[in-house]
């Protein structure tokens, strides 16, 4: 589109806020943020402006700004009601200008495919630098079968356990040759594909994935709204049924929701004006709140369960921790925080179940990183202990008094905090997973001096000890610890 400097635009709207005539370039802008001509404002600055004028009967003037997919489009807009006795607005454009929209990098456009990704994932995974399987969970019913045969062959490549379309290798191509692939699986009649996340490492190959496994198509035979509603008289005689039964109906399309919320927010699927991508972004952020709700309420579910159990294992709490770390560290980073984790090398074993123990680490530093001021850090420290082995998530937060701390591990506490999307089931939930793997949860804090989280496990006494920290390390618990006398 053509710099106009200082020429005029004319143009008129109707009395229900649509554009009945207009000149070039508005008219051409019009179409371009998706609307009809005539047809209803579309472009959402000067839609807001209209509305004003024409409701208060007044003239007003401000700047418009816009964009059309390739520029960012400013005039000076000037509206009033129409002088002819009609019930629509006047509006004249002055000074439009264009100017080309710089172009967004590879990475950002990276991020937010993988985020869209995440969101509609049934199946996650977490893989090691040679694409051998660590953890995995499913969210799909017909993919339970294939995350617990993942989970039971840890050590081995993800490509074992699905097959690859195209393809006939017995070991995992490279990763960006897989990034991408449909793959079969034994249990579902569905098509699957597989998105790889490398966990990059500047200046080296990457230190491990993150497997997403997505279906083209919904779920066969899911409830309808109808048929839930149905179901209420049996979710009130058995209300532990959120899990197993709405759960799963809810997730595929909230998750379908949030990702079609983040196409229009990032402008993938056309041009459109900065008020509508708040919106869009507004969207995905109350799905994302409500997926993790049902999560939580899941968690919940399982862990007050009567029949509650882990399966304790001997783990390298040092390698867990390592993971929890390197997990959230884009997250920190995004807001300049350091997340200074477990050294290689280091090791501290321990009798747990080891995606328990990966879940109860990763709501502590997520919790740190959600609380701690920007530009600061967190502090992930092991303690090996005559009676445990310890675990240690320490921050820079505001902290928590005696009678906060006395409350932090209640169900639905959230210490008053009402904008951060959280339940107020983490910690709780993470204190009953900590005690069924006969450990214990705790913390120690104290106002502006940050928190600092504690994990006691049981010890492997018939493992190697934690070597002791090198002197160079600094002690960033040091506030915590108690004088000796």
């Amino acid at each position: 589109m053509p710099n106009l400097g200082a020429s005029m635009a004319r143009a008129l709207s109707d009395n229900a806020d649509r554009l009945v005539e207009a000149e070039e370039p508005l008219a051409r802008l019009q179409l371009a943020c998706g609307g009809d001509f005539p047809g209803t404002i579309a472009i959402p600055s000067l839609l807001e402006t209209v509305r004003k004028s024409r409701r208060y009967g007044l003239k007003l003037a401000r700047t418009m700004t816009a964009q059309d997919g390739t520029s960012l489009i400013t005039a000076w807009v000037e509206v009033e009601p129409s002088k002819d006795g009609g019930e629509g607005c006047e509006i004249l454009m002055r000074n439009w200008r264009s100017e080309p929209l710089p172009p967004e990098s590879p990475a950002e456009l990276d991020r937010r495919r993988h985020a869209i990704e995440r969101q509609l994932a049934e199946l996650v995974a977490r893989l090691d630098a040679s694409q051998n399987v660590l953890v995995a969970e499913a969210e799909a019913p017909e993919l339970a079968s294939l995350a617990e045969a993942m989970r039971a062959g840890a050590g081995k490549p993800w490509t074992d356990f699905v097959g690859i379309d195209g393809s006939d290798h017995h070991q995992p191509l490279h990763w960006r040759l897989l990034d991408g692939a449909k793959v079969t699986i034994a249990d579902s009649q569905r098509t699957w594909r597989a998105t790889l996340i490398p966990q990059l490492v500047p200046g080296m190959d990457p230190a491990g994935f993150e497997l997403l496994l997505s279906a083209e198509e919904p779920v066969a035979g899911a409830l309808a709204l109808g048929e839930l509603a149905g179901t209420k008289a049996t979710v009130t005689r058995h209300p532990a049924m959120v899990g197993r039964d709405i759960a799963p109906v809810l997730r595929l399309p909230i998750a379908r929701i949030i990702a079609n919320a983040e196409t229009i927010r990032t402008r993938m699927a056309g041009p459109l004006a900065d008020d509508y991508a708040g919106y869009a972004a507004d969207i995905a952020a109350a799905g994302q709140h409500l997926l993790g709700l049902l999560d939580d309420l899941s968690d919940l579910e399982v862990v007050e369960a009567e029949s509650f159990d882990t399966a304790p294992d001997r783990i390298d709490l040092a390698d867990v921790a390592r993971q929890a770390a390197g997990i959230l560290g884009v997250r920190a980073r995004e807001r300049g925080i350091i997340v200074d984790g477990p050294r290689l090398g280091e090791t501290l074993p321990a009798v747990a179940e080891f995606r328990r123990v990966l879940q109860i680490l990763l709501n502590l530093v997520g919790n740190a990183i959600s609380y701690s001021p920007e530009g600061s850090q967190i502090w992930v420290r092991l303690e090996d202990r005559p009676e445990s082995a310890r675990v240690i998530v320490a921050d820079q937060g505001p902290g928590l008094s005696d009678e906060q701390q006395a409350r932090v591990f209640r169900k639905f506490e959230r210490l008053g905090r009402s904008n951060d999307g959280g339940s107020g089931l983490g910690l709780y939930i993470s204190r009953r997973l900590a005690r069924a793997m006969q450990g214990e949860l705790t913390v120690e804090s104290a106002p502006g001096q940050g928190a600092r989280f504690i994990l006691d496990l049981p010890r492997d006494g018939a493992q190697s000890p934690l070597p002791p920290p090198p002197e160079s390390w600094p002690d960033p618990l040091a506030a915590f610890r108690k004088p000796k006398v």
